[in-house]
């Protein structure tokens, strides 16, 4: 019952925020994704300049699934905000356990964060504790909030910690905007951490996560561009360096069978997401 009323309360808030006139659905999308071969997937996105959001997949884009290393941004903010991780550059030292070979060495927040290396933030879950992440996953609402047994693991079992793509799409703009209940500070680092592509008309800053649901993998990806223009400014305009920045936040999951090794998903959860971002206006063509 819990989470019917917290679905119906999402489909208010965050579909409904947003006038009839400032909401398209986008059945044409489908393309990108069935061109990979891809039939359960859903995007957001939401153009924040003109307060629209575009969107595929709308009862998708609704339901709840692990964050799996989506959560990674959270994770950092609440190490930092805490002080379980001083700052990005603080160490956990390799314990020699084979792993990825990118995550087989001593490794800092930020490369934690940037190869996403699952131990390094399990070993921050149990630096911080049950209590102290409970308490942030409550204030921040994020998701369904629940840890369940296996709290310093949540984010990848499926049937505990659950969101939406359109709750985290929300969780994005609030730290892009730096309205989360953390400090400036640590909003500013994990931003720092999620920037990928830095070109000269546009910014491309997100988390990917991958998860086992069922016989399934879901393919996240979540965060936001900043599309760049050269404009004229007034003379006596505060904004002397003739350009502005167009945020445009977006989350999008979709899942495939474990057994299908046909492509690299991983990259082609990117690959479709600037394909999409394209046709909303979002980055240059």
């Amino acid at each position: 019952m819990r989470t019917y009323i917290l679905l119906l309360v999402l489909t208010v808030i965050a579909f409904s925020s947003c006038k009839e006139n400032r909401m398209h659905e986008h059945a044409d999308w489908s393309k990108f994704y069935e061109a990979h071969g891809i039939k359960n997937a859903c995007i957001i996105i939401r153009n924040n300049n003109h307060e629209t959001i575009d969107y595929y997949n709308k009862e998708r884009c609704l339901e709840r699934y692990m964050p799996a290393s989506t959560f990674k941004i959270f994770g950092s903010l609440v190490a930092l905000e805490t002080a379980a991780a001083p700052d990005e550059q603080w160490v956990i030292k390799w314990d020699s356990v084979q792993r990825r070979e990118d995550c087989n060495k001593d490794l800092s927040l930020r490369d934690a964060f940037r190869a996403s290396c699952y131990h390094y933030f399990k070993a921050i879950a149990n630096k911080v504790g049950r209590p102290v992440l409970q308490h942030w996953l409550d204030t921040v609402k994020y998701g369904n909030m629940e840890l369940g047994e296996e709290f310093d693991a949540a984010w990848v079992k499926d049937g505990n910690l659950k969101i939406s793509a359109d709750e985290q799409l929300g969780f994005v703009k609030r730290l892009y905007f730096n309205e989360l209940p953390f400090s400036e500070r640590s909003q500013r680092i994990v931003r720092s951490m999620m920037l990928w592509e830095d070109s000269t008309n546009y910014k491309l800053s997100y988390k990917t996560g991958t998860g086992e649901i069922g016989d399934n993998y879901i393919y996240w990806i979540v965060g936001y561009v900043e599309r760049i223009e050269k404009v004229e400014e007034h003379e006596k305009s505060m904004n002397k360096a003739n350009f502005r920045q167009y945020p445009y936040f977006f989350a999008q999951n979709f899942e495939m069978p474990k057994g299908d090794t046909s492509k690299d998903y991983f990259k082609i959860r990117v690959e479709i997401l600037k394909e999409v971002l394209k046709a909303a206006g979002a980055m240059p063509q």
